[in-house]
Parts: C-alpha cells; sequence; structure tokens
C-alpha cells in the first residue's frame, strides 16, 4: 500500500485525479471468456456505488474475431457510450496496434507484456503486465489459459483504479451463483495479479474510483431479461419462437422465469408452453393460433425473422387476432451485422403486412419499460385485438443497465372486449362496431353460447365475419379499422416531455439514443443552446406530438438508421408541420455518443 500511495502523490502532483469519470475499453478476442471479466468489472463498479454502464462489441462469429468491451463510469449518471475510451485494456495481439492508436492522448495501455509488436506512444501511459508469468502458476493448460489470462486484468483494475478486492469478490459471487470453487479459482487469480501490480508498477495515471451511493437500491440487467420478466407479469402462457441474434436471450430468459412463476399450486403442472418452431413464419403463425384462442401469445425476434412474419402479422391485423412481437433490431439489410444496434426497422414494423396495414409500436428506452411494456403491450393487444410489435434494440437487449427496482403491475390484466356465455346476444356480429371506437366484441373457440363462433378469416368478409367481396363491405371495413387504429393513439403510452421554456429547437428522438440526447443536451446548454427534447415511447402519435413541433421553430429527429425512418412517419402524419421536422439519421452498428448529438445538432 506504501508503494500505491506514494504513487498517487506523485500523479496529484502532475495532474489532478480523474474519480469515477471515464471509460474503459476491453479488447480480446471472441471465444475467449473475457465477458466473466467484463462483467465482474462492471458489477464491481455498480457495488460500489458508481453509475455504470457496459457495452459489449462483439462479432458475429463463435470465436477468434475481435470483441471490445466499454465500460463507463459517471459520477454525473451519465450511460450512453463515450466517443473515446481514456482506459484500454489490450488483449488482443490482432488489433493491438489500432487500439493503441485510437487511445486519446493522456490515456492509459495496460497490455500484455509478453507481445513485443505493440507500437510505442509517448503520449500515452504503459502498463505492461507479464500475463504468460500468471497463467503458468495458476497451472492450468488449454482454453483455460484464455479465462486465467482475463482475470489477470480484472486484478490490476482494481488495484490500479482503486476497486476493492470484497466489491470483485461479491462480482463473482452474483456471476458463478455463489458457487464457491469457481468463485476461489477467480478469486486467486485476481488476488495475485493485484499483488504483483501493487509491488512492481508505479501508478502516473489520473484516472480513480472512489465509493459513491448513486446506485444504492438499484438492480442491474439486460433489457431482454426485462422484456422476459415483464411478460411473465403480463400474463403471458404461450410463446413460439426460431433462434436469432439478439433476441435469443429474450427467450433464454423466460424459459428461466416462467417454471419459477407459472405452475399450478396444487398440481406443480407448467400452465405455459414455449415452442421452438421450425423458423419464424411458423412462430408467427402459432403466436396468432394462440391469440385466437384466448392466450397472451408472444415471440421474439429481429429484422430477418420480422420479414417471415409479415403475412401473419397481415392476417392478424385484418382478422384482428391479439398478438406480441419483440423485435430486438439489429442492422440490416439482408443478414447485414448481427451484432450490431440498429433501428432500421421502424418503417417496415410499423406497414407490415399487405396492402393497408398500420400496427401499434411500443418503443422502450429502458430496462424499466421493457419490464412495464411486457404487460403493456399484451394488454393493448387484447384491447385493441391486433397485433402489437415492441421495438427494443441490441443495445439495450444485450447490455446491462442499471434501473429502479421494478414493481408490481398495479393495475388488473386488460382483456378488452371479450364476451362470454349469456352476454353474447343473439344478433352479434364478430366485426360490428358497437361502440363507434372501430374496435369490436370477440368470443373465445369452446364457449358454451353457440352464437360465439366465428371464421377469423383473413379473406374479405361483412360484419358477421361471413365471406364477403362486396365493395361496400371492404370498404367499411378498412374504414372500421382506420378507426379503430386512431383510437390507439390515445391508448398507447404517451411520449415523455421535457420542455424548456423558450427554446426554439425540439429535438424528437425514440429508444436508446435518449441517453447521447440528454447528455447532448446538458453540453448545448452549456454553450448557451437551450433544447425541449421529446421521446416518443408508442406509434400511432397523438396531436401532443403535433403541438410540441409547432411550438418549436425546428424539430430534429434522431434516429440510429441511414434514411430517417421515423422522420418520414412523422412527416406523412403532420404534413402542415412536415417543413418544421429536420432528420438527423445515423447508423454506424455502435451505439450514439452525446459528442456526435452535439455536433450534428450544431450544424
Amino acid at each position: 500500500m506504501e508503494i500505491v500511495e506514494s504513487s498517487l502523490e506523485q500523479t496529484t502532483a502532475a495532474r489532478p485525479l480523474i474519480i469515477n469519470d471515464f471509460s474503459i475499453v476491453v479488447a480480446t478476442a471472441n471465444g475467449t471468456g473475457s465477458q466473466t471479466a467484463n462483467m465482474t468489472i462492471l458489477r464491481a463498479l455498480f457495488k460500489m456505488g458508481i453509475p455504470v454502464n457496459g457495452k459489449n462489441i462483439f462479432p458475429s462469429n463463435i470465436q477468434g474475431l475481435p470483441t471490445w468491451y466499454h465500460i463507463r463510469a459517471s459520477k454525473d449518471g451519465y450511460v450512453a457510450r463515450r466517443h473515446t475510451s481514456e482506459i484500454l485494456i489490450a488483449f488482443n495481439q490482432a488489433t493491438v496496434a489500432e487500439d493503441i492508436q485510437n487511445l486519446p492522448p493522456g490515456g492509459v495501455c495496460i497490455i500484455n507484456d509478453d507481445w513485443r509488436s505493440a507500437p510505442a506512444r509517448d503520449d500515452i501511459t504503459m502498463y505492461n503486465i507479464p500475463v504468460n508469468q500468471f497463467v503458468r502458476e495458476t497451472g492450468t493448460t488449454g482454453k483455460q489459459k484464455d479465462y486465467v489470462a482475463n482475470m489477470v486484468y480484472v486484478g490490476v483494475v482494481a488495484q490500479l483504479l482503486g476497486i476493492p478486492l470484497d466489491n470483485i469478490e461479491e462480482a463473482l459471487d452474483f456471476h458463478f451463483k455463489g458457487r464457491r470453487k469457481l468463485i476461489d479459482l477467480n478469486m486467486n487469480v485476481v488476488q495475485a495479479a493485484h499483488e504483483w501490480t501493487a509491488v512492481n508498477i508505479t501508478k502516473v495515471d489520473p484516472y480513480r474510483v472512489e465509493p459513491m451511493n448513486e446506485t444504492e437500491g438499484l438492480i442491474m440487467m439486460t433489457g431482454n431479461e426485462a422484456a422476459a420478466l415483464g411478460s411473465v407479469f403480463g400474463g403471458v402462457t404461450f410463446a413460439a419462437w426460431y433462434p436469432i441474434t439478439p433476441s435469443t436471450s429474450l427467450i433464454d430468459a423466460l424459459n428461466e422465469y416462467l417454471p419459477q412463476l407459472r405452475k399450478d399450486p396444487e398440481t406443480g403442472q407448467n400452465t405455459f408452453a414455449v415452442v421452438q418452431a421450425e423458423d419464424e413464419l411458423a412462430a408467427a403463425g402459432m403466436v396468432f393460433g394462440a391469440g385466437w384462442a384466448g392466450a397472451r401469445a408472444m415471440t421474439a425476434t429481429s429484422g430477418p425473422g420480422i420479414s417471415l412474419m409479415a403475412e401473419f402479422v397481415g392476417l392478424g391485423y385484418f382478422a384482428e387476432i391479439p398478438g406480441v412481437i419483440w423485435d430486438i433490431q439489429r442492422i440490416g439489410p439482408s443478414t447485414g451485422l448481427p451484432t450490431r444496434t440498429s433501428q432500421g426497422d421502424v418503417t417496415f414494423a410499423y406497414y407490415l403486412g399487405h396492402g393497408d396495414t398500420k400496427n401499434v409500436l411500443l418503443l422502450p428506452s429502458t430496462i424499466q419499460e421493457c419490464f412495464e411494456f411486457g404487460t403493456t403491450a399484451h394488454n393493448l393487444a387484447d384491447q385493441l385485438q391486433t397485433p402489437v410489435l415492441v421495438l427494443s434494440d441490441l443495445d439495450l437487449g444485450m447490455n446491462n443497465w442499471m434501473s429502479e427496482p421494478f414493481t408490481y403491475p398495479a393495475e388488473p390484466i386488460q382483456r378488452g372486449k371479450v364476451l362470454h356465455g349469456d352476454q353474447i346476444p343473439p344478433n352479434w356480429g364478430r366485426y360490428q362496431d358497437v361502440d363507434g371506437d372501430g374496435i369490436t366484441y370477440r368470443t373465445l373457440p369452446g364457449d358454451e353460447n353457440w352464437r360465439g363462433a366465428w371464421f377469423a378469416r383473413g379473406t374479405g368478409h361483412n360484419a358477421q365475419a361471413t365471406y364477403s367481396e362486396r365493395p361496400s363491405d371492404w370498404v367499411e371495413n378498412m374504414d372500421r379499422l382506420q378507426r379503430k387504429f386512431d383510437k390507439a393513439r390515445d391508448m398507447v403510452p404517451a411520449p415523455e416531455i421535457d420542455e424548456v421554456a423558450g427554446a426554439r429547437v425540439g429535438i424528437i428522438a425514440f429508444g436508446t439514443t435518449r441517453f447521447a440526447i440528454e447528455e447532448a443536451r446538458d453540453r448545448l446548454a452549456a454553450d448557451g443552446m437551450q433544447t425541449s427534447f421529446m421521446r416518443l415511447r408508442a406509434l400511432p402519435v397523438n396531436g401532443a406530438v403535433a403541438d410540441f413541433v409547432a411550438r418549436h421553430d425546428q424539430v430534429y429527429v434522431i434516429e440510429m438508421n441511414r434514411d430517417g425512418q421515423l422522420h418520414a412517419i412523422l412527416q406523412t402524419e403532420l404534413p402542415a408541420l412536415a417543413t418544421k421536422l429536420v432528420s438527423v439519421a445515423y447508423l454506424d452498428g455502435l451505439p450514439l455518443t452525446a459528442r456526435w448529438v452535439v455536433e450534428a445538432v450544431g450544424k
């Protein structure tokens, strides 16, 4: 400890300490087990009370290609990806030259000293670690050597930054679910690297962590885990799916939570079913079949899967059958970049189907909303009798985020206009608009009252669900569906608005871009530019959006796609205000940064 304290005094004399305000990037090879090490650092910082966020930038192969894990610590609570990272853990020889080149002046590089080809820079700090020495001392062989090597940098980082080893052990205990043998094996490596660093490394950089109280009472999990848990609390009893990155972990989590929470208390039998279909087309057919039968049914997929589901979504829209689809967006077209984040499915999902189809979209931005929308999506699907798509993205779905603990849904499940038994009148018609809101009354198969029978046909039909190709029946039905869609405008989650008095510039966005935008707005305000912000939580929009646009001279629509898809939808739905809307769209596969937003809006 004396060595560390004296080096800190040298650091302070040279330049002020930077405490709890920096970003770390860990460069490793995919498939080497680095996720355990990275999550250990992330959760240890979280246990210290420091606001943190981790983003895994990984390739779409099993192993071998480069992967980067970004950890941001921010005393101010910012969680957006930083444009640059001040601390580099260079543990991938294939990318070491480029990784070091990307470090900003004054940055820190923790590097494997067994490599002799690393480029030299005189404007950064290099800490050389004899990784092979630690590997040899553990006696591990084969693939286990990679895991040991990764735990070495955990010990080094803990010593250099000042992360207590108790917090490291807590993080390992969480990761390994209390399995002591695995915890001790990893802690032995961490301890050895920690002790070696204290004796052999003189700290000359300013970066340091200190305990805070900002995360007390918070939880940390991925958006896909939160969506699965929320769906269970929202009443889901059936899920059909086909594996596709980045949505698979949502169903994995569903398979974890359902057996714990959905069993008959008397018989112990499951009261749910999760079916892996032969493809996404079949999965969608199962979902809408189950929805027609009265189950709360869902699937999870991504862009290519959505394309295969188009026909069944159109059937669900026209036959008016509830079903929920979670679209964890990734980059397209084609199979694109399966492990990169995007907001590129907005137009496709909004109009998914054939002919004049419009769908309700929910747009979560946090794990809290992923949990809440697990219930909201099913309520809306039942109330509106229609497919509901929830557009998350890879960044939200697969990365770990902080949140207040979730609360049990306060409102009872909303099943909408469902008739049973004697409630079914003699003159009931499945597609009769009794209330004038476009939403008709439905029955479920198997009802004891034979009058409740109807054909859920995808072909033309009249108000009695009887096959019809009469032009008047078609027009009447489609007009009613439009009335129902307009009714949805005031049923979906309302946008969140942070309006600044006197601000002439507005920003509209959705999803995970909010975090870069919120940080960017603080920077813009510091430079004298005030902005208002509306975060959409659903489509379709209502008058609140038109009013927001009307109150500002210009409104920038910021989104992660090339073509400004949300911008185009808003211009279509707000034609009188279209010239006020300015598209600010960009997509490179990485989560948006505040720096990019500041520069884009500043132009």
